[in-house]
């Protein structure tokens, strides 16, 4: 779990310069600011999931109830 959010910050900045590339030749004013908008959510939501499925040991925990 220590490693998820290091994951998700690297995610993070890829993502803005994928993001900086996509802007620089101009495709993000050719499909317009809400789609763009609807990009980066997806982007920002796949990171998350990524970043959870690869967070480390998955345990189970037991609980005794006495």
């Amino acid at each position: 779990m220590k490693w998820t959010s290091l994951y998700f910050l690297g995610y993070a900045v890829f993502m803005v310069g994928v993001f900086m590339a996509l802007w620089k030749f101009g495709v993000l004013e050719d499909i317009g600011s809400t789609w763009t908008m609807i990009l980066v959510l997806l982007t920002i939501g796949i990171g998350v999931m990524i970043a959870v499925a690869n967070g480390g040991r998955k345990e189970n925990i037991t609980v005794d109830s006495h």
